[in-house]
């Protein structure tokens, strides 16, 4: 798979030089030649007969229809994913309707869409997949660069969203990556996820509106108001990285005494 992409530098000043190189370095993973072979299999086999049974039984079609969506790790729940598939849409009872996390939702529906056009559907999950490769090479140098495209990419699509802001505030502390940006960039603890959801919700609206202005995503989603959130956690990450390491490097010195 293609190598780890490293900037250099740390926090803000490095945040600038990837968006600088990130068309670049997107157009130099799509061509490489194992994500090459990887999205030509999915289009090449992708059809409007395709089975939820299918994709699951083909490894090589799972593999980038899960990481179209940064699902790769259920790569083996096989008989999970098939749910997931065939779930009903249009039932808010259903399966992929009650999972919190809702990259599974978008699964679904991009899964269930190929019927009306199987090529656009192979078309936006292989470049959905190259997207989410590209993330993967990003956080293989630095994992608080990958969580900070993620989040600026998650909150541009929220924006465009008519879901209510809570629906989505709910979406974000079901979303992994995304709750760790928001959860740094506003200073919480680990501690925070052992209280209520509701009391969650609360606490993370309240910041919001403190630390970005606003709690409501047509706010949020905005560039100027991504970039705050985005600069602000990578800032207080780099100060934890440099305080721990600051206190290993103490603790190395007394036992060398």
């Amino acid at each position: 798979m293609p190598s780890a992409i490293s900037i250099g530098l740390g926090g803000i000043a490095g945040w600038r030089v990837l968006q600088r190189i990130e068309t670049r370095q997107v157009e130099a993973t799509a061509r490489d030649p194992v994500v090459q072979r990887a999205t030509t299999y999915f289009r090449d086999n992708l059809t409007q007969d395709t089975t939820a049974e299918d994709l699951v039984g083909d490894y090589k079609m799972l593999q980038v229809a899960l990481g179209a969506f940064g699902l790769g790790e259920d790569i083996a729940n096989k008989a999970f994913i098939r749910k997931v598939l065939e779930s009903d849409l249009g039932d808010k009872a259903s399966l992929v309707n009650r999972l919190s996390d809702k990259r599974y939702l978008k699964l679904a529906r991009e899964f269930q869409a190929r019927g009306d056009d199987p090529a656009a559907t192979g078309q936006a999950m292989t470049q959905a997949y190259v997207q989410q490769q590209f993330q993967k090479r990003v956080g293989d140098g630095d994992e608080s660069y990958r969580l900070a495209i993620n989040a600026r990419n998650e909150l541009r699509e929220f924006a465009t969203r008519s879901s209510s802001d809570k629906t989505l505030w709910y979406e974000v502390l079901g979303s992994e990556p995304l709750r760790k940006v928001f959860q740094g960039a506003f200073g919480f603890g680990n501690a925070i996820g052992n209280l209520s959801v509701d009391r969650q919700l609360e606490d993370f609206m309240s910041a919001s509106e403190r630390v970005l202005g606003s709690s409501s995503f047509s706010r949020i989603g905005t560039d100027e108001t991504i970039d705050r959130l985005v600069t602000r956690y990578l800032a207080l990450s780099q100060i934890q990285t440099a305080t721990g390491s600051n206190r290993y490097s103490a603790a190395l010195a007394l036992l060398s005494r």
